[in-house]
């Protein structure tokens, strides 16, 4: 079979993107696991489907690299949103539907891509550690010289610690800058290794790190990948919404490739 693909990346979060509106493409996860491989396939943090769904513009079917089905991806979630522009779908406000519910995004005349993150309605306290859901579990933690810092050990002991193995949790690390930017390095599940960014969980830093007075807030953070901002809303001291993850999403390469 062959299978034409788009290359889209997020800073640095890249995906492979496959345009499934007439529903023809069925791939196992070894094909998929396959497809995202940096040495024998095309490579990818992730794959995702472009599919078609009644009441919304489109459906986002996500992927890991290992070829699982996974929750939630906000840097994927941007990236199908101007893959679904550029492939015909000429909006400027877009409603789709994801694993974790329905989505809105943006598409601004700087380029950048605005979507819409679930509300967060809880943030647990452990260890140092803030836990919560912003479409995929995250685990985040301060630390210092986080250019120096070991992600990769540390965020793989974390999720396969005995409280995660089973699960699994994203896990990520951040240090703040004196200009009161946030850094974010991100060890992702799925993928299982660290990444140039990570959408939901940049969110999940924004909001348990920057967890000051109610009212609107712009963190702006940096990661391996470059620049990303988080906007949103606290109205109590757990309850969080508006929260829009935005940052670009760019067009890499197209090919073909056989399965």
């Amino acid at each position: 079979m062959q299978l034409d693909f788009y290359k889209y990346q997020g800073t640095g979060n890249d995906f492979i993107l496959l345009d499934n509106r007439h529903q023809t493409i069925q791939l196992s996860q070894t094909e998929i696991a396959m497809l995202c491989h940096r040495r024998f396939g095309i490579g990818a943090d992730g794959l995702m489907l472009l599919n078609v769904s009644e009441g919304y513009d489109f459906e986002m079917k996500y992927y890991n690299a290992d070829g699982a089905e996974g929750s939630m991806c906000g840097n994927g979630g941007r990236c199908l949103t101007q893959f679904a522009q550029d492939m015909g779908i000429q909006l400027t406000n877009y409603s789709f539907i994801a694993s974790d519910g329905p989505h809105e995004a943006i598409i601004e005349k700087t380029g950048w891509v605005k979507l819409k993150m679930r509300d967060v309605h809880q943030i647990q306290s452990t260890d140092g550690a803030f836990i919560l859901n912003t479409g995929s579990p995250h685990y985040v933690k301060a630390v210092n010289d986080l250019a120096n810092f070991n992600v990769y050990q540390a965020g793989h002991a974390i999720r396969y610690n005995d409280v995660y193995k089973q699960n699994g949790i994203n896990v990520n690390f951040v240090e703040w800058q004196t200009n009161g930017q946030l850094i974010v390095r991100t060890y992702e599940r799925g993928v299982e290794d660290e990444t140039y960014s990570c959408g939901t969980g940049v969110t999940a830093a924004a909001i348990s790190m920057h967890n000051v007075e109610l009212g609107l807030h712009h963190v702006s953070i940096i990661t391996k990948g470059g620049a990303l901002a988080v906007e949103y809303e606290k109205v109590s001291s757990n309850q969080f919404q508006n929260i829009w993850l935005c940052g670009p999403a760019t067009f890499v390469f197209k090919g073909s490739i056989i399965i």
